[in-house]
């Protein structure tokens, strides 16, 4: 029991040391991600930017590069393309350990997607050393292989499209969604005729994981699809598409789900 109790006394000092010595970068980051996954765009850009001058404080050069990564992601899903390309440049890769190293190429990969410039797309996937990526956390794997899946599609390229998505399937979790959303816009994208169904499935997981961007984005690209095949429908998706990114701030994005 006095063993116990000792194990128990140091486990509880390791963690409130962690918690006294964590970088206030790195503290104000975690909030700032917490506050983007509820939604709360413009809370968390504040609190992006508080972090990257803290992180420049602290001269720690990989929590500014994950930062600055963090800000051109955020300003890619706000569909503000020119400062998140400004933003994605600005992080320079060498010296970045690895997988610093593909959030920065996944981030670029996301933006060049966005703005349909798939064959550049193509080529960041292309150019990332994939004994590397295998040696990451299976989620970003998930998240890069995702993005390599959508350059591939929109490239017309079908088969190394397919080979993509079977790795996001053997790198994450369901419960994320993302094989979901990667399936439907592959689906979308190459006209196969069950995108509405599989874009329902990914919404649903996007629901369950509680993800406001995920799934009001999901709901636009169905809207997009339903507009040829059932336009009462479609209306009905924009509107809720329209009024969860008006709740997030997001207005380029709601805008894009109709007046």
């Amino acid at each position: 029991m006095v063993m116990q109790n000792a194990l128990k006394l140091a486990l509880c000092v390791a963690l409130s040391g962690t918690a006294v010595f964590a970088s206030e970068s790195g503290k104000l980051a975690a909030r700032a991600q917490k506050s983007l996954k509820a939604g709360n765009f413009a809370k968390g850009y504040s609190q992006l930017d508080r972090a990257l001058i803290a992180s420049r404080k602290e001269a720690d050069r990989r929590s500014e590069a994950r930062i600055m990564i963090a800000m051109g992601q955020v300003r890619t899903r706000s569909l503000d393309f020119s400062m998140a390309d400004s933003l994605l440049n600005y992080v320079e890769n060498e010296g970045l350990d690895r997988s610093t190293r593909a959030m920065l190429v996944k981030a670029k990969m996301a933006l060049k997607n966005d703005t349909e410039k798939y064959g550049e797309a193509v080529k960041l996937c292309e150019g990332f050393d994939e004994d590397v990526l295998d040696k990451l956390d299976d989620q970003l794997q998930g998240a890069f292989y995702s993005e390599c899946a959508i350059a591939y599609a929109g490239s017309q390229n079908g088969e190394k499209a397919a080979q993509a998505l079977k790795m996001v399937g053997k790198s994450t979790d369901d419960d994320t969604g993302i094989y979901y959303w990667t399936e439907a816009r592959l689906a979308d994208m190459q006209k196969s005729g069950n995108a509405d169904s599989l874009y329902r499935k990914a919404e649903a997981k996007s629901v369950e994981a509680n993800t406001p961007f995920a799934t009001a984005n999901i709901l636009y690209h169905r809207g997009k699809v339903l507009e040829k095949t059932n336009p009462t429908e479609a209306k009905k998706v924009f509107a809720r598409c329209k009024t969860a990114f008006e709740l997030m701030g997001l207005e380029k994005n709601s805008k894009r789900c109709g007046d």
